[in-house]
């Protein structure tokens, strides 16, 4: 992605709402700005049910967008429910022929795991909202500077600060593997589908936007009995909004260690999340922690 190049807009999961219609237009016009010429879903806004289209219809624009040779990457803006409505829907040898990075987060966890199960293409978790709201200047300035590495020193994009994360380990001192997860409520729509990841060694990334003590129980508790504690390499943990807005992270650990080895390294991390400050990380892809 460099100037002069074509990205796709997107809302695979809820659509937007009406009032954000000047909201999308402003992001539209960032792009621009950076030199990006914009195509933009006819799916982008709800209808009066909080619906946009269906899955099948919103799945066949978004295979469009994959076969459009001028696309380079697809930015989802939403979030909410619906995005695995449209797994079976989607043309995975396109999605793995076609040069494209898909960008997304939230909901979109459903989408960026599907993807890597089924064609081995790693994509990004991040809500590309961000370049609107209270870090608005700090995000735009990490997303010119990818791109700008991107084109001209790609052997530098790891040290991008879009995807410069602090950790802080909880347990252990080292993780290696494949990042994958996301979002945890909607990682775990996925099981029992033929469209979750096998964890056998990977890294395993958590966060949420909502959820209490007893949610966090009920997710954790179905990851063990899954068995995917026992096949990790490690655990991130990133923001759990709701539930940190009166707790630590030091109490998600709390509860994670009633669940899981006591040889499995954990570690911290405030800038994978729901939060406007969130940075950028590869889902589907190797990744090396050292505390």
């Amino acid at each position: 992605m460099k100037q002069g190049d074509t990205i796709a807009l997107v809302c695979c999961s809820n659509g937007q709402r009406r009032g954000y219609e000047n909201r999308i237009q402003d992001l539209i016009k960032q792009f621009e700005d950076m030199g990006l010429s914009v195509l933009s879903s006819l799916y982008l806004y709800e209808d009066q049910r909080e619906l946009t289209g269906n899955g099948e219809k919103r799945g066949k624009e978004l295979m469009d967008f994959y076969a459009n040779p001028k696309i380079t990457d697809i930015f989802d803006v939403s979030g909410g429910d619906l995005a695995n409505e449209l797994l079976p829907y989607l043309d995975y040898d396109l999605i793995q022929q076609a040069p494209i990075i898909f960008w997304g987060y939230s909901d979109l966890t459903t989408l960026i795991n599907a993807i890597y199960k089924r064609t081995g293409k790693p994509s990004v978790l991040y809500q590309v909202r961000n370049l609107l709201y209270h870090q608005q200047v700090e995000q735009t300035a990490d997303f010119m500077e990818y791109m700008m590495l991107l084109e001209k020193k790609p052997n530098l994009i790891k040290q991008s600060g879009l995807f410069s994360i602090q950790t802080i380990f909880l347990q252990g001192k080292s993780m290696k593997g494949i990042v994958l997860g996301g979002n945890i409520r909607c990682l775990l729509k996925l099981a029992g589908t033929p469209y979750m990841p096998e964890f056998q060694n990977a890294i395993l990334l958590l966060e949420s936007y909502s959820g209490n003590v007893p949610q966090l129980i009920t997710y954790f508790a179905q990851l063990k009995q899954m068995g995917v504690f026992n096949d990790i390499s490690g655990i991130i943990l990133g923001t759990f909004t709701e539930l940190m807005q009166e707790e630590s992270y030091e109490l998600i650990y709390e509860v994670l260690k009633t669940f899981i080895p006591e040889n499995l390294p954990v570690a911290y991390t405030p800038n994978i999340g729901h939060g406007t400050d969130a940075k950028a990380i590869w889902i589907g892809a190797d990744m090396t922690l050292i505390g």
